[in-house]
């Protein structure tokens, strides 16, 4: 039995990483931190919990934490991770971080859209948590960094046509979606109920949004030289889900058919990558507690352009999810272990 700790456990990302992890037949969560309801059992934060998981929230000590665990999950605002994961490291622990603090290579660019990094050391040992893309370096690392939600949708949406070279990498558009605890459980006036409900808006408009750094190093990975997209988040009236329009120019001509096959033998036996038939888009309300990305696209042939639509759970594989198949994939689990749930519909 694997014993695990939630840092940050009192968020969003941290109660469902509670609810998953309730149902994992391999792991038990031994510590759960929370830095301002400390003392208090993570039932009485989260009503759901109750009787299923009645740990007393502790302060954030990570010496203490390690002697509990054998894996962390911190589930912790940036910069906040970057202050506790070194020494998880130094105490032999493996580490799954939710946060945005070891995703970029490169210590300037996260210095340039974030703040300065801390231990920028760490960046080069750190892998890139998407599965479906770096199982194998997943498989042998300590350090997970668990993708973002929008570049989990945005990726996995792009990353058959850009391997095989097929769309003119400066033509590329992400719409996307998101709904409201994407932005976290703090107050914020701007998630009030009475400004969200009956509102559809945009945000980080403009190329500001602060995972469009991350988007841009994976998609140039996956094209083998720069790509540079425009991107834009939305705001939507609902609990979670995230919805991808993604666009791009097509450098040959090609049939939806033909794309829906490559789709399909590029994710061939990825369990939790569903490619939708010819005619057929995805939505949130179907993805919804799952930790399934689902895949539609078409060809416009008027323009020439691709359109793919992913959709995706932004708590489940945007987030926590996720983070749970990164464990499984770390400790040699079956990847699919504790997360076989489908979605919630209606």
């Amino acid at each position: 039995m694997l014993n695990v700790a939630v840092v940050g456990a009192s968020g969003y990302t941290g109660v469902e990483l509670l609810r998953i992890l309730h149902c994992h037949p391999e792991s038990a969560v031994t510590c759960v931190t929370s830095e301002q309801s400390a003392g208090k059992r993570i039932s009485d934060i989260f009503p759901s919990l109750h009787g299923r998981c009645d740990l007393v929230l502790e302060n954030l000590e990570p010496v203490r934490i390690a002697e509990k665990a054998d894996l962390i999950f911190t589930a912790l605002p940036h910069k906040a991770a970057m202050e506790v994961v070194p020494t998880f490291l130094k105490l032999k622990k493996k580490v799954i971080d939710l946060s945005a603090d070891y995703r970029l290579h490169d210590a300037a660019v996260y210095g340039e859209w974030y703040e300065p990094h801390m231990n920028p050391e760490l960046l080069a040992k750190a892998v890139y948590g998407l599965p479906e893309i770096r199982r194998a370096k997943i498989a042998k690392s300590r350090l997970v960094a668990n993708p973002g939600c929008y570049p989990t949708s945005v990726t996995l949406g792009l990353a058959p046509l850009l391997s095989h070279g097929l769309i003119d990498i400066n033509t590329i558009i992400a719409d996307a979606k998101s709904g409201v605890s994407g932005a976290g459980r703090s107050a914020k006036v701007d998630n009030l109920y009475c400004e969200v409900n009956d509102g559809f808006k945009a945000y980080g408009v403009g190329g500001t949004h602060r995972h469009i750094p991350e988007i841009e190093q994976e998609l140039s990975e996956l094209a083998g030289k720069p790509v540079v997209i425009s991107f834009t988040p939305h705001l939507v009236p609902m609990d979670r889900g995230i919805l991808a329009t993604i666009y791009a120019t097509l450098r040959q001509k090609k049939t939806t058919g033909d794309l829906v096959r490559l789709y399909n033998d590029f994710y061939k036996g990825e369990g939790f990558v569903r490619v939708l038939p010819e005619g057929q888009f995805p939505s949130t309300a179907y993805v919804k507690g799952s930790n399934f990305c689902d895949i539609g696209l078409t060809v416009d042939q008027r323009t020439g352009r691709v359109i793919v639509v992913s959709a995706i759970d932004n708590l489940v594989k945007g987030a926590s999810g996720q983070a749970v198949q990164n464990m499984n994939i770390v400790c040699g689990f079956p990847e699919n272990l504790g997360l076989e749930g489908l979605g919630l519909f209606p």
